[in-house]
């Protein structure tokens, strides 16, 4: 029997495409929400000594990491982390293993795209000149805020329920979002994803630089902005022998570069066979880095520091990533002089980093149907879509289900999957072939410095990270006994089960084809 040539898969059109498609894939909420409430949380400037590190033991080799694997991948017709791991490993104990790498994208892409709709949301609001208004007369930060901590709760239909029952803006951002990214989705990689970032991008940086500029110059009774940015640039180094602070600023690096998750090794299988990673990888990691520190890092704390002082500022921080961003920034810029559009500003600024993310996670899902069952592109995004869609309802109306996927998603499962995905390339495929794959077509050649990094320092780096989060994390998430809880976790595993099945299917599927031929 004649032998059937492997479908052609889709590559990126151009080098700049490719650095804005993975620099916007990283970049996300997580650059301009949770980065400076870590910051603030963890000693501000103090924060900054262990992130740099971080990003060189951690981020730097961890990226060229997923970029090799998906390359090598790629040229062998694979996208996903669970064909390309039995590359590695011809065992199937490394697809399974492989699984996190679908699975982990996936849930985490279902509720992402409904706290992206948020921001579209609020944008609409500000620019409508419907959002909430200051309270007159208000004494304390407490009651400055109370009208945008109550304007959130509606938004999105909390109370004291076991469900949500969220406001009809809520439905049409959400509706939009959906579709949004379905559009651009459905146009492929190069016409899509690509098209998009170059465009996504640079109007980002605009709308930061205008808001940077903007909160630069505040200045009231309680501070100023530059206290805002002494405070997250002038370190206490006493603060660094608390491990909490290298904790908080390594897991940090997982959020900010889009490690762990699976979906850069996809985006990294569009790479040509013999297409250069070692400064590819370096130029998006630094975009990523620029928009985290320099712009994420100088609004929202500064900001804050501006109208609350520095206890206020960290009190807000502590108190999370929403309340920074979607109670104490509406307020700030309903504040000030054509505070309006600085709020629409700001959203929308928001929903084009959490776009670019989105449609980076959802990727991982489609290419796993295109590259493993030669499922079409459409009808690839359309399974997808569809399973997210259906997925997202529990996120929408049951409430501690998005805080329940996250933790075990977002938070513990990228560190355990950077982990194996170190010790599968460096360990299992073995180090010396591993250095050859990344540093072969490379601009530039990775100092071998970074070969014992990758094989001792970054899995330990990780394996001390994993083991500090199951001490301090785990025993508070085990005791949550709620039924809704308990549903959540019952929903991650059915979904977990369910790409299981699907990789093994394949699996077979493959072997099938590979003997009748």
């Amino acid at each position: 029997m004649e032998k059937k040539s492997p479908r052609q898969r889709e590559s990126w059109r151009s080098r700049t495409g490719l650095i804005l498609a993975v620099a916007g894939g990283a970049i996300g909420l997580g650059n301009f929400l949770r980065f400076p409430v870590q910051a603030a949380e963890n000693g501000g400037g103090v924060f900054m000594v262990p992130y740099i590190i971080a990003f060189f033991l951690i981020g730097i080799p961890l990226m060229w990491t997923e970029w090799s694997i998906g390359r090598y991948g790629g040229a062998r017709g694979h996208g996903t982390a669970p064909a390309i791991f039995s590359l590695f490993w011809k065992n199937p104990v490394s697809r399974l293993i492989g699984v996190l790498g679908l699975w982990i994208p996936l849930i985490v892409a279902i509720y992402y795209i409904y706290i992206e709709s948020w921001t579209l949301g609020y944008s609409i609001h500000f620019l409508l000149g419907t959002s909430p208004e200051l309270a007159d007369g208000a004494n304390n930060a407490q009651e400055t805020l109370k009208p945008y901590s109550n304007f959130l709760g509606t938004y999105i239909g909390a109370g004291n329920g076991d469900f949500f029952s969220p406001s009809v803006m809520a439905y049409f951002a959400f509706g939009a979002t959906f579709v949004i990214n379905l559009v651009i989705l459905l146009r492929g990689v190069s016409r899509g994803i690509e098209a998009f970032a170059k465009f996504a991008l640079p109007a980002l940086f605009i709308m930061a630089m205008i808001l940077f500029v903007r909160v630069l110059t505040l200045d009231t009774p309680n501070g100023n902005a530059i206290e805002g940015l002494n405070f997250l640039w002038a370190p206490d180094l006493s603060a660094l022998l608390n491990p909490g602070v290298w904790v908080a600023a390594a897991g940090q690096i997982f959020f900010t570069l889009s490690l762990g998750f699976g979906s850069m090794i996809v985006y990294s299988s569009y790479l040509r066979a013999d297409q250069d990673i070692t400064l590819n990888g370096l130029t998006s990691a630094t975009i990523n880095e620029t928009a985290e520190v320099i712009l994420g890092g100088s609004i929202a704390i500064p900001a804050a520091v501006a109208f609350f002082g520095i206890t206020g500022a960290v009190s807000i921080a502590q108190s999370g990533a929403f309340n920074l961003g979607f109670v104490s920034l509406p307020a700030i810029f309903a504040s000030m002089p054509a505070g309006q559009f600085l709020g629409f500003l700001w959203f929308f600024l928001l929903f084009f980093a959490g776009l670019t993310s989105s449609l980076f996670l959802i990727q991982t899902i489609v290419a796993f149907f295109e590259d493993e069952f030669g499922i079409s592109r459409k009808k690839s995004v359309l399974i997808t879509m569809g399973i997210i869609f259906l997925s997202v309802l529990m996120v929408v109306f049951v409430n501690q289900t998005l805080d329940e996927w996250d933790f075990w998603a977002g938070t513990i499962g990228i560190v355990i999957f950077g982990l194996v995905e170190v010790v599968m390339f460096m360990w299992v495929f073995g180090g010396d072939k591993a250095w050859a794959e990344m540093n072969r077509d490379g601009k530039i050649k990775v100092p071998r410095f970074f070969y014992y990094v990758l094989r001792y320092i970054t899995p330990l780096f990780m394996l001390i990270l994993i083991v500090w989060w199951g001490v301090e994390l785990l025993p508070r998430e085990l005791v949550k006994t709620s039924w809704t809880i308990w549903v959540a976790r019952a929903y991650l595993i059915l979904l977990f089960a369910v790409l299981a099945i699907l990789v093994f299917i394949a699996d077979k599927r493959r072997y099938n084809k590979e003997n009748e031929s």
